[in-house]
């Protein structure tokens, strides 16, 4: 899998949900696809963010767009902050971030001076067709609901 680009279709992929479910991206063609990439479930900016596309559900739907959130936390963690938070869209699991790694969403972080390999935190948005139509990597959690919101209401 190679890193898509703005412009670029896609790559396929498929991880397992909340429910140990099978997900693949192209599952949703026809439709277009909020993707997000968090650190870990439950934390603070991880929770701003997903409840702001929960929050701003409604908005999203009315472009014909899904949610989907993508860590590599296992599917027992996903569940449980999809209950706490009340999310309603599929969370994925990528404990081996072989997706996170194909679309530059995992790489060198730092805090409190100690480094370390984890999930940098970004966004996608691809169209309808399998066209990635915005990237926004080493976003904070504000930004993404912004520049997501905004992308998806331009069309």
């Amino acid at each position: 899998m190679t890193m898509p680009a703005i412009g670029d279709l896609a790559p396929d992929f498929e991880l397992r949900n909340q429910r140990g479910e099978t997900v693949k991206l192209s599952d949703y063609r026809g439709r277009k696809v909020l993707l997000f990439a968090y650190p870990k479930a439950g934390t603070s900016g991880c929770t701003v963010q997903a409840c702001g596309f929960r929050d701003n559900f409604a908005q999203i739907e009315t472009a014909d767009a899904v949610v989907l959130g993508i860590s590599p936390d296992e599917p027992d963690a996903l569940a449980k902050w999809i209950e706490d938070e009340s999310l309603q869209y599929d969370l994925l699991s990528d404990p081996e971030h072989q997706v996170l790694e194909a679309w530059q969403a995992w790489g060198e972080r730092s805090m409190y001076g100690k480094k370390y390999m984890g999930v940098i935190r970004s966004h996608w948005i691809i169209g309808e067709d399998g066209i990635v139509l915005d990237e926004q990597l080493k976003i904070s959690p504000k930004k993404s609901i912004e520049k997501a919101l905004k992308t998806l209401a331009s069309g």
